[in-house]
């Protein structure tokens, strides 16, 4: 049965007899120059073997499908290559080939996770003493290697600091923070980036054409928006998305195969939080809920979209070095118009914590619902600042009006600073209230100020002399940013602030009358001073007795 097969159609009855080989093997970088997005690492690592300046140990980090066990492999390759062209190996000779099939006797390839243990490292540790077999060096690849035990990473400790001159480590890990400190400072260290979505989808369409795919661009973007920045899982679905639909690929059977939404539904759902509509948002969740979605990931789609759409109102002509699609950048514009940074961030805010709370939840979709119902309303509702600049915007149209009032007869008509030496005094009181919420340790220092002197730039506060000690300890640089903030905002204009102690008749001029005395406190007066009730709430304790 299989020979007419052979006969009619050579190439399928190749395939059959080989095995399909996945896109993501078929198409593995085999020289530096192919790898896609680490432009940081393959240059280094081109000049290190032109200038012969070679480590003993390499260690590439980086989220999965990267690159970090494809480059070590490509560096091994180089350094063991008998025909090599500068600083790519050629693939040709028996070193490369037998690398390539992972058969070298030279380069051995270890699973940090299967061979974790200290009785596997002892093994490798004998071994690196006999020399290569074909190459100049005998070299190990670790993936995973943060999977190793601490005694396994401190067996081979010793060997790694000094190992023989033929021998040579090429690490890879997810989680560096895993490894022993210890180990990485006996390493270098390249950081392999997320691959960018422009560079997935050049990436991806170099592949299509190669392999007689017909996908358009908006299909290609939604598997490189995927893929989350990993070339190897853009592949992999590349893969999914051929033995499902065959070799014509619209964007509609990447979303339903992957899950996602589209970019319309993506859009319009953003444009409904921003501007307030509930019945529009709870109409994409419904459509969303029905076509099977994970409502995970959309809450991740919004965040990423939300984030880019920061970056638009605020990255003006560096807009360009963010990986941000430039078929995104009209609608993104438009919606910035509608919305400030901060109510942005209480969006993005919302959204995060959406996210923490999405994989316990009972409902997603009730949970999703009321997560961006809250975040519809934190769109369209003004932020704190928002409001104060309102509030002050108003208070300068008054200052006008008052002033076209009284233009006929006078011109020269201003607030004296005794105005604002009144108010502050009379506010006094409340004013302590609000320092003392902001810095609860400073009221036992305030209690006994008042403000003397206000002039349009400044404002000078009274100490009285029989606490004079405690003007050193007012006059921190915590103290006095936190008085001259909320005097600013009070006053509505920037002020400098400075604390003196009264003398001679200026001693004689009453602190706030409201304040509570020094002298003959109770109890109850001392429980209700914020800062002795933040220790008392803490230590869950009472007041017993009050000395002198």
């Amino acid at each position: 049965m299989l020979f007419p097969l052979a006969i009619a159609a050579p190439d399928r009855y190749l395939v059959w007899l080989m095995g399909y080989e996945v896109l993501a093997r078929k198409w593995r970088p085999q020289v530096f120059a192919d790898v896609v997005g680490q432009d940081h690492v393959t240059k280094t690592l081109h000049n290190a073997i032109q200038t012969e300046r070679l480590a003993h140990a390499y260690l590439f980090v980086g989220p999965r499908g990267t690159g970090k066990t494809t480059t070590a492999r490509i560096l091994a390759k180089a350094l063991n290559c008998q025909n090599r062209q500068g600083s790519e190996p050629c693939n040709e000779c028996d070193s490369c080939k037998e690398i390539m099939t992972g058969s070298s006797l030279d380069v051995i390839e270890i699973d940090g996770a299967s061979n974790r243990g200290i009785a596997d490292v002892q093994e490798l540790r004998d071994n690196v003493r006999y020399a290569p077999v074909r190459g100049p060096f005998k070299i190990y690849i670790i993936d995973e290697v943060h999977m190793l035990t601490r005694e396994a990473f401190n067996a081979i400790l010793k060997t790694l600091e000094e190992p023989p001159a033929h021998v040579k480590f090429f690490f890879a890990t997810t989680e560096p923070q895993k490894v022993l400190t210890t180990i990485l400072s006996r390493c270098q260290r390249f950081d392999l980036r997320r691959i960018s979505v422009a560079d997935i989808t050049g990436q991806l369409q170099k592949i299509s054409k190669a392999e007689g795919i017909n996908i358009n661009n908006d299909a290609l973007l939604a598997i490189s928006r995927g893929a989350e920045g990993g070339l190897r899982d853009a592949e992999s679905a590349l893969d999914q998305l051929v033995s499902f639909r065959g070799k014509d690929i619209e964007e509609a059977d990447v979303l339903s195969v992957f899950g996602l939404i589209s970019r319309e539904q993506l859009e319009g759902l953003a444009t409904g939080i921003l501007t307030g509509n509930i019945p529009v948002i709870l109409g994409a969740v419904a459509a969303i809920d029905s076509s099977g979605k994970d409502m995970q990931r959309v809450v991740l789609e919004l965040l990423d979209h939300f984030r880019n759409l920061l970056i638009v109102m605020h990255a003006g002509k560096d807009l360009e070095t963010f990986d941000i699609p430039s078929t995104q950048i009209d609608i993104l514009k438009q919606q910035a118009e509608k919305t400030s940074d901060g109510r942005l961030l209480r969006i993005i805010d919302l959204l995060i914590e959406a996210d923490g709370r999405m994989r316990y939840a009972l409902s997603k979709r009730t949970l999703l619902e009321a997560a961006l119902i809250r975040a519809s309303r934190a769109a369209t509702v003004a932020t704190v600042d928002e409001l104060m600049q309102q509030v002050a915007a108003l208070k300068g149209r008054e200052g006008a009006t008052a002033v076209k009032e009284t233009a006929t007869t006078d011109y020269s008509v201003k607030k004296k600073p005794c105005d604002d030496l009144n108010r502050l005094k009379s506010a006094w009181p409340q004013l302590i209230e609000r320092f003392t919420k902001a810095l609860p340790q400073a009221h036992q220092y305030l209690i006994d100020t008042a403000p003397i002197k206000a002039t349009e730039t400044h404002v000078t506060i009274g100490i009285d002399p029989e606490f004079a000690q405690e003007k050193e300890s007012l006059e921190n640089q915590r103290t006095i940013a936190l008085v001259q903030k909320t005097l600013e905002g009070f006053l509505n204009r920037p002020v400098s602030v400075n604390f003196q102690t009264l003398e001679g008749t200026a001693a004689n001029k009453p602190l706030p009358t409201d304040r509570p005395a020094k002298q003959g406190l109770n109890k109850k007066d001392y429980k209700n001073n914020p800062a002795v009730r933040s220790v008392l709430e803490h230590f869950s304790g009472d007041i017993e007795d009050v000395r002198k």
